[in-house]
């Protein structure tokens, strides 16, 4: 009996190294890269088109929920930022500041910041938007009338990260920041509850990552908010990924930056605040969530292409008949809204093949001459694999493809769904937890909240490089989930 590992498009496996093995699926389906400006990454049509699937049903979702999108600046001053000195110390570290507004070369002809164009006051790049936000916000609600005001912003942001991967965690991201303001607890509580649930939603049902759905300890709540909740997911090296995090704010926010109104009885109070965040590191934990040792696999709901075409040419066959015909089913699921690429270059049908394998692209037809004269086509799932091959007409294809979309979906989700729940455990004391993680445990661990009053807890998280994830709603806030994290 042979030995010999079997062939892999991807090369260290994830068993072999996982973190290499995660750079090299996003290099083989050709998502990003590494840009010239240190932490930074390029993001390569094919990974972007994923970010825009993933934008456009988030905002179908929030614009549901009565938010509308608004646009604020990059550079904000330095003064917005001292107001807040809580919220601040967050991000203090992470700041990238401004203070020169012209360029000049000096006598060996290098570039530098102009002396004489120094700013009186520096900009921060901006690591959120909480402030910039905030100071039109305190301007635009005079009166309870105003209220709610509901706006989110697409955008950039800089945060000047010293350990990077791509997607995971870059100087500078692309995400959402939406920022709400009521009149009262009821309104901020439920907004930042509902808001959670739309990330959920979003990640859950989109991406077919599943989540823990809970609320951050004390510790992990973010600077200045009275609530954090969160949604975490489980890669499949058992470390976890904040997905996304909605806060209430109460009134902190509001106060140190003057969002008051005029209250229903004619006097005046302070606005009840949320913000809430979703990035493109959630890209990163569908590849970590999906992807196996032949490269990517997209969950169809957000594919780029849900369906990749490869016409198998021969020499002696009438090319362009052949394009006709692919060309044919392409137009024939653009109209029932599936949208499918072929691959009608000069490259090798094995290279088109492993193109698309290592894209992750849900469903790859092939279609050769026999099925041109059958009228048929050949089609594989890229989450079975070549067990899953079928040939049939192209009216059948086109007919239960939404189908067999919906299945592909629902099979990843619950494969990383099993794979979750098998690597959690459950126990009763931190002594018991600590004893897990030295055994080489690798996926979350549950155990009471009484853990969290704990004198060694400290020490216990730091020796096994674990941190408190969540409470999950799941169990009412009685329970705790540690985990080793990215």
């Amino acid at each position: 009996m042979s030995n010999k590992k079997p062939r892999t498009a991807i090369t260290p496996t994830r068993d072999e190294d996982f973190p290499e093995w995660y750079q090299q699926v996003i290099k083989a389906a050709d998502m990003a890269e590494n840009s010239p400006v240190r932490g930074c990454m390029i993001i390569k049509p094919y990974g972007y088109a994923v970010w825009e699937n993933i934008q456009k049903n988030f905002d179908s979702m929030i614009k549901d929920m009565d938010v509308d999108n608004a646009y604020f600046p990059l550079l904000i001053p330095m003064e917005f930022m001292s107001r807040e000195a809580e919220h601040v110390d967050g991000f203090a570290k992470e700041c990238a500041v401004v203070t020169h507004h012209r360029l000049e070369a000096d006598e060996n002809g290098k570039l530098g910041p102009a002396p004489s164009a120094k700013l009186e006051e520096p900009y921060i790049i901006r690591p959120t938007s909480e402030t910039i936000i905030g100071d039109s916000m305190a301007r635009w609600v005079q009166s309870y009338r105003d209220l709610p005001l509901k706006l989110n912003q697409w955008c950039n942001v800089m945060r000047w990260e010293l350990r990077t991967r791509i997607f995971l965690r870059t100087s500078e991201f692309l995400w959402q920041e939406g920022h709400n303001a009521f009149e009262g607890e009821q309104g901020g509580v439920e907004d930042h509850e509902k808001m959670l649930e739309a990330y959920a939603t979003l990640v859950e049902d989109y991406m077919a990552v599943p989540v823990i759905r809970g609320k951050k300890t004390p510790e992990e709540t973010f600077p200045g908010a009275i609530s954090t909740l969160t949604i975490e997911a489980m890669m499949q090296d058992g470390k976890a990924l904040q997905s996304a995090t909605s806060h209430y704010m109460g009134e902190n926010f509001a106060k140190s930056i003057g969002i008051k109104y005029q209250n229903r009885e004619g006097g005046e109070s302070f606005a009840h605040t949320t913000s809430w965040g979703l990035s493109t590191r959630t890209i990163g934990a569908m590849i970590m969530v999906h992807g196996d040792d032949d490269g990517m696999v997209m969950p169809p709901r957000v594919a780029p292409y849900p369906v990749g075409i490869i016409p198998i040419l021969r020499d002696d066959q009438d090319k362009e008949a052949l394009l006709e015909y692919c060309r044919d089913v392409v137009a024939k699921l653009k109209n029932i809204g599936i949208r499918a690429k072929l691959d009608d270059s000069d490259s090798r049908t094995p290279d088109k093949m492993w193109g698309m394998i290592k894209k992750g692209v849900p469903v790859r037809v092939e279609i050769g001459a026999r099925e041109m004269e059958e009228g048929t086509l050949t089609h594989v799932r890229r989450d079975l694999g070549r067990d899953s091959k079928e040939t049939c007409s192209v009216a059948d294809f086109v007919t239960k493809l939404p189908s067999v979309l919906d299945d592909i979906h629902d099979t990843l989700y619950k494969r990383a769904k099993d794979f979750m729940d098998s690597n959690m455990a459950e126990v009763k004391t931190l002594g018991e937890m600590e004893t897990l993680y030295k055994d080489g445990h690798k996926g979350f661990v549950k155990t009471p909240i009484s853990v969290l009053k704990e004198s060694d807890l400290q020490r216990v998280e730091k020796d096994n490089a674990i941190t408190a994830r969540c409470m999950p709603f799941s169990d009412n806030g009685q329970t705790v989930i540690f985990g080793k994290a990215y």
